[in-house]
């Protein structure tokens, strides 16, 4: 029961950071398929044919690899979301730290490898 409750709340976060500045999409889904397959194989299953999430998962696991559309994605919403920070009245260690994290996480992002497909 406990990995239906992570799989949904994580789909949940994940279908929710489509429209959302700095709620990631892609780790949520990721994550609701990996619990899918620990505790409900029907929504592994749903998310692995699934048209638009399916492919990436399925490179995700095979090669740890992210289109370069999602990179791209990924990283203008990071920066959308550095600059909303920035803009607010935040206090500077936190705009200072979520820069510095966010950085790391663009780093890693574009280090990993790409999928060949061009219909991504």
């Amino acid at each position: 029961m406990h990995w239906k409750i992570l799989a949904v709340v994580s789909l949940l976060l994940g279908l929710a950071g489509i429209p959302l500045p700095g709620l990631p999409t892609v780790p949520f889904i990721l994550l609701a398929a990996w619990s899918g397959s620990k505790g409900w194989p029907q929504l592994e299953n749903w998310l692995l044919e699934h048209p638009r999430f399916g492919k990436d998962i399925a490179n995700w696991r095979r090669y740890g690899a992210v289109s370069r559309r999602a990179k791209y994605l990924a990283s203008g919403m990071m920066l959308f979301s550095t600059s909303l920070l920035w803009l607010s009245d935040s206090p500077r260690y936190l705009q200072l730290t979520v820069t510095l994290i966010l950085m790391a996480v663009a780093l890693w992002l574009w280090r990993r490898p790409e999928t060949t497909n061009t219909t991504d």
